[in-house]
């Protein structure tokens, strides 16, 4: 069963709160929506089914919390360092840096599992594709838009629509590996060689048409 642990500063609502997403996450992504209850829930979770709708009214609350709250922690150690990111000169080390951040972040067994379920419930709860959406893509393409812009303006980069070269990069990065693991699952997930080798050239292909010459 899962176990709360101790946080200081935290009640006994809150420690019971975490129990039960904790315990919910993992259901979820193991069993998909369908395939999870509530009474199963509350058993990992070491709480009465009671206390689980205290907190959350149906399970399809539940589930919308721990989607979001998922996407938006990964978005979070994803835009981790890119406010300043375009007042950097080495453009190459500081690109590179942030896509091995991305797609080490991405490409882990739990956020692709996520993504899966998002898709396999997409007809159910068509607001967390959105929601997915905003915190993933959409935020690192309007994060590196910001950047480009600034290093265009300081005469590192010729981008004349920042936010074109910001989804071109994205998808550089992002779009085989993502597609790969979507489909074959964790076997997928490349090594970090392999990833680091995937960054550079991914890297490489961007400034080839962007650097300034």
């Amino acid at each position: 069963m899962a176990e709360a642990l101790m946080v200081e500063g935290e009640g006994r609502s809150e420690r019971k709160r975490r129990a039960i997403i904790d315990a919910a996450t993992e259901i979820f992504l193991r069993n998909g929506y369908p395939g999870t209850s509530m009474d199963e829930i509350a058993a990992q979770a070491a709480v009465s089914k009671q206390t689980v709708y205290k907190q959350f009214a149906s399970k399809e609350a539940l589930f919308v919390t721990i989607i979001t709250g998922m996407t938006s922690v990964a978005g979070d150690e994803v835009q981790r360092e890119i406010a300043d990111l375009g007042d950097k000169d080495d453009v190459e080390a500081r690109l590179l840096a942030y896509a091995e951040r991305q797609l080490i972040v991405v490409l882990t067994p739990r956020l692709m599992q996520l993504r899966r379920l998002i898709i396999a419930e997409a007809n159910r709860f068509p607001e967390l594709g959105a929601a997915l959406d905003r915190g993933g893509p959409s935020r690192a393409v309007a994060g590196l838009a910001i950047a480009f812009a600034r290093w265009a303006g300081r005469g590192l980069l010729a981008i004349d629509d920042a936010r074109v070269a910001a989804s071109q990069f994205n998808w550089l990065v992002m779009g085989d590996p993502v597609n790969r693991v979507m489909m074959l699952g964790d076997s997928a997930i490349p090594d970090q060689a392999t990833l680091r080798r995937h960054a550079a050239e991914a890297v490489r292909a961007f400034l080839a048409a962007y650097r300034l010459r």
